[in-house]
Formats: C-alpha cells, structure tokens, sequence
C-alpha cells in the first residue's frame, strides 16, 4: 500500500518533533499516531537517554486501547531491544497499531530488525518516506555509531605563508570578523570544544560560541586536553556547560570517553600542537582552514609534526568546499581514503 497523503503530512510533522529532543547518545526521533481516517491523535519525540522513545511517548498520551487500529508515523525504525526501556516495536504491536511507515532504517545490529517484528505480528509497514531529511536529523548520531567515536573537526587560522602566529606568540586577530564569526556559527553546531592546556594558559580562552555579543542557544561543552593547571580565575570555569579535563595524551581515549557521554561531534581549536597530534593520529574527518592575506614569517607554523617523512607520505586531502569570509578565505578538505573517498 502506498503512503498516503495524510502520512506524508504527518512524517512531515514527526521529523519537526523529532529536534525538539536533545542530541546525544540516543537519536533524536519524532512520532505521529494517525486514527484510521488519518488525523491525528496523539504525537511524541524522544526527550533523551533513560526516556520514552518517541512511539512510547505518543502512546503515553492515550487512553488504553485508544491507538487500536491507528497508524504510527516514525521518522527512525522502531527499535527492537530492551535498554533503558523497552523494544518500541512490541510497544505499538502490544496498543494495536494496525500500520507503521517509518523513515530510516534502524542501522544497530541489537536495535534494528524492528520493521521485521511488526511485520512478523501482522502489522503493515512502509519504510523510506522522507528517508533523507530523517537522516539529516540524525547525521551525526549515524557518523558517531559508525566511527564508534565523535566526529572531529579540526580548525586552525593562518597566514598566507602558513603561520599561526607572530614570532612573539600574537595571534589575535590573524582573520577578519567574518571568519570569526563563521568559526562561531562552527562552534554553536558542535557538542564540544577542544583546546589543549596551552591554548588555555596562552589565551584564557572562553570557548563560548557567540553571535556578537549574545551567546547562542546551544553551548558547546569546553574540553581540555593536558596535565598542566588551569587557573581556577580562568574564563573556561564561567562557561555556561561544565568543563571536562583529561589528564592524558591517549586522544582515542578521550574520544571514546566523549563518545561516551553522547557527544557526537568534536571541535578542535586547540593550536598547532593539538591539531597535529589529531592529524597524526589519522582522528580528523574534516579540516576548516581559515585563510587570511597576511605574512608573518617565523617559526610559529599552524601545524608541527604530524608524522610525514617525505612526499610520498603527505596526508592527502579533498577540498569539498572554498568559502569566502570577507578578505579571508574557508577551504574545508575531507582526508582522502584509501577507497578516494
């Protein structure tokens, strides 16, 4: 049976609940139960880890046998595992739903297989509608689950002669006002931000995310990474989200307790020295490099050693975007695979 109008509204609608819910180590998923005439009757979304799923949360909201015969609208696969709470597929078989349509398939190997659970009860189901605006919803869940890690970004701004800073260690203001306010617009659209204690010390960076001088709406968490400490007058103690210190130089480590924590992607700002120790580790999925038309010469380069001892080992990159930010310009570059990807 073909998706009906009704159900194309209300994917619609359960893909706008869906970012009501936070980001995290659960993907953000909206819900919609249709009657069978096609309104609706109740709607839901995941409001995070230890929560209701979606469909539980839509369901919560009826009285007992009232979703009998109705259809649910779900923008991720209902899910088939015990966790936190339980499978959201034997949920809607359980309250009698007679139809499910869902957008994405569930990738997990334990949560998956929901689709063949509802259908193995009798209940009809319809997969893919809207298939790529549900994954653009959850793009950074899908990337963390399938890098068992955050995916990390990696920024630096330098001069046209690939410097960081001036011989006495200034670097405030290499870029334009464009380019920092796109760093940003940046940082706003990540869960962390990474600096290494001597960004910290050296700058006493607030690593807030700022349009102008109002804070947006969603903070990333500060992070840094070093054994050296941090002053307890420093600007990263006044950040709105608590800071996280690691004590160590096991970037895998850190990553995988980020991971942890339901952090799905990482900003790195941390100069020259972190930046290259992520390079070298192979743990960059994209490189933002600002550009400015300025010289400096010296010995203050915007990366260090990041383990290339002749041409043949240079660390290949694929431009996939050139921005121009006032005077400046944006190149972001993807590592090339060995797939050339």
């Amino acid at each position: 049976m073909a998706v009906t109008e009704a159900e194309r509204r209300a994917m619609t609608r359960a893909l706008e609940l869906a970012v009501r819910g936070p980001r995290g180590a659960n993907p953000q998923v909206g819900a919609v139960l249709l009657s069978p005439a096609g309104d609706i009757i109740s709607e839901g979304w995941h409001r995070g880890a230890g929560t209701a799923h979606a469909e539980v949360d839509a369901l919560s909201h009826l009285a007992p046998d009232q979703a009998r015969g109705a259809t649910a609208v779900v923008t991720l696969e209902p899910c088939n595992h015990t966790g936190r709470t339980g499978p959201c597929a034997l949920a809607l078989i359980e309250a009698g739903v007679r139809r499910v349509v869902y957008a994405l398939d569930d990738p997990g190997a334990v949560s998956g297989g929901g689709a063949e659970r509802l259908r193995a009860a009798g209940i009809e189901v319809e997969a893919g509608e809207q298939a790529d605006a549900a994954r653009t919803v959850v793009a950074d869940w899908l990337t963390a689950g399938r890098l068992g890690r955050p995916h990390v970004t990696v920024k630096w701004a330098q001069s046209l002669d690939g410097r960081a800073a001036a011989d006495d260690g200034t670097s405030q203001w290499i870029t334009g006002p464009e380019a920092r306010a796109d760093v940003h617009r940046r940082r706003a659209a990540s869960d962390a931000i990474v600096v290494g204690t001597g960004t910290a010390l050296a700058d006493d960076p607030s690593l807030t995310a700022r349009d102008g001088d109002v804070l947006y709406a969603h903070q990333p968490i500060p992070v840094v990474i070093g054994s050296r400490e941090i002053p307890a007058t420093a600007a990263l103690h006044r950040h709105p989200q608590g800071l996280l210190r690691f004590d160590t130089h096991d970037l895998r480590a850190v990553l995988s307790d980020l991971h942890a924590r339901g952090i799905q992607r990482v900003f790195i700002e941390g100069g020259p020295t972190l930046a290259s120790a992520f390079l070298a580790a192979d743990l960059a999925d994209e490189v933002l490099a600002y550009i400015a038309p300025v010289l400096l010469g010296g010995g203050r380069l915007a990366l260090t050693d990041i383990g290339v001892g002749s041409i043949g080992e240079a660390r290949r990159l694929r431009v996939v975007e050139r921005v121009w930010l006032g005077e400046d310009l944006l190149l972001i570059a993807h590592p090339v695979t060995e797939e050339g990807s």
